[in-house]
């Protein structure tokens, strides 16, 4: 069976398993990495199986204790209303006329440890809040506008898991990931956030009754005083402590290779115990700010592993699934075809990931398994600028096309109060817009900084 067949296939089976039947996103990919093995001729039948169960774990044990020690450090900041007094903060410094850009800033900022969704339901009452102030104007402005900051980050910097698997995927630096794509989603968040002003104008959508807090119970959250809340310099420092020990662990390799500093960069810059350092600091944010003692604390922190529990099976899975096309032969195909077309990798990289994205729905999935297919024509066809470029634009274009087979869409429609119409004229089209800042952004980098 040729290659793109099976590719055809696969993808078939994941749309069909998770928005047809609504099966669970991680069975439905490992059942679907179980079937790429049986059709290959590339792949012995009676090894199938194993090979997915390898794949499968060599990549949830490179990821599961950063996601983990991550879920942590997002419920704590959101128990202990660290997350709103940064998005606070934001706000009080740039004013009423750009409240919409503190959204974006506020969003950008509280992704890197956060999942996005969990992101979103935090800061949409203080958009519908903010709208309410404004006399209901600008609501479309200030819901799209979380969006346009926190899904660059989701996207772009570990230890989300797309990103995170990536990274691991294609070999590169993770200190290195957290500059270049940090980097990269400023004009993408800024991209995105020009359309939401664009297309507030035009439809105008008022502020509307949606799941959740009523509008009288947003009035009380908007006018809760911030002495019920940590301290700014408190409320950063587990978001900042892993970003600047990761890092650091990647310019002491840089220019200190052979120094004891870089032994101990090393040491405190490695992403796990980065990040564990970072969820012990968001605990003591929570039991110093509550009052909680040790046996309390273990509440917040069973919550957090549960739900990253699930995270890393469905990461893990879609690498699993990625490796298996793979090992078919489907990245072989598809870089013949781009060198032939005088494709690129990073255009490979994107239009791949779109298609992924379009297909199935899950950003994370189409990140990891396209930089699956990329890592072997990347090692084939070195490119004359650093791989971690086409890892920006991987994400790109996994975030390209996200609509009504996407969870974040319907958490976006029902949260909004929006039609299923007016959420793909504003949502879907203003992820088009960060996806394509994203790329530009890549191309631009790899052309004057390709540090190669």
């Amino acid at each position: 069976m040729h290659p793109i067949l099976i590719l055809s296939i696969a993808t078939a089976s994941v749309f069909l398993l998770i928005v047809r039947w609504k099966i669970n996103a991680f069975v439905a990919l490992i059942c679907s990495a179980i079937l790429i093995g049986a059709l290959s001729p590339k792949i012995p039948l009676d090894q199938a199986v194993g090979e997915v169960i390898d794949a499968f774990g060599g990549l949830a044990g490179r990821i599961g204790i950063v996601i983990a020690m991550a879920a942590v450090i997002g419920q704590c900041l959101m128990e202990s209303g660290a997350a709103e007094k940064i998005t606070r903060r934001f706000v009080a410094w740039l004013g009423e006329k750009y409240s919409s850009l503190s959204m974006v800033i506020s969003g950008y900022v509280l992704s890197i440890p956060v999942f996005y969704d969990t992101v979103f339901y935090l800061l949409v009452p203080l958009a519908r809040s903010m709208s309410m102030r404004a006399n209901g104007r600008n609501y479309l402005l200030y819901t799209l506008a979380i969006g346009a900051g926190g899904v660059t980050t989701h996207i772009f910097v570990p230890p989300t898991p797309g990103p995170l698997a990536m990274a691991e995927t294609l070999r590169i630096d993770l200190g290195l990931v957290i500059v270049v794509g940090g980097l990269v989603a400023i004009p993408a968040a800024l991209s995105s956030w020009a359309f939401s002003i664009w297309v507030d104008r035009k439809m105008n959508i008022p502020i509307r009754e949606a799941p959740g807090l009523s509008l009288k119970e947003l009035e009380v959250i908007a006018n809760r005083p911030e002495s019920e809340l940590p301290s700014f310099a408190r409320s950063l420092l587990p978001i900042v402590l892993p970003l600047v020990l990761i890092t650091a662990n990647t310019v002491t390799g840089a220019f200190f290779p052979d120094s004891r500093l870089r032994s101990a960069a090393a040491f405190l810059g490695n992403p796990s115990f980065a990040l564990i350092l970072a969820a012990a600091a968001a605990l003591w944010v929570l039991a110093s700010h509550k009052k909680l003692t040790l046996a309390e604390m273990a509440k917040p922190t069973e919550e957090a592993i549960k739900s990253a529990g699930l995270i890393i099976l469905i990461t893990a899975g879609g690498g699993a699934f990625g490796r298996m096309l793979v090992k078919a032969g489907v990245g072989d195909v598809l870089g013949g075809w781009a060198q032939e077309a005088g494709l690129s990798l990073m255009l490979l990289g994107f239009g791949v990931a779109t298609l992924f994205r379009i297909a199935q729905g899950s950003a994370t999935t189409a990140m990891i398994t396209s930089s699956e297919i990329l890592a072997p024509l990347i090692a084939a066809s070195p490119p004359a600028y650093h791989p971690v470029y086409i890892l920006t634009a991987i994400g790109a274009g996994s975030i390209v096309g996200g609509w009504m087979n996407d969870s974040g869409f319907w958490v976006f429609k029902t949260m909004t109060g929006l039609t299923e119409m007016e959420a793909l004229k504003t949502k879907t089209p203003s992820l088009i817009a960060l996806g394509v800042g994203g790329l530009l952004a890549s191309m631009i980098g790899a052309a004057l900084f390709p540090m190669n």
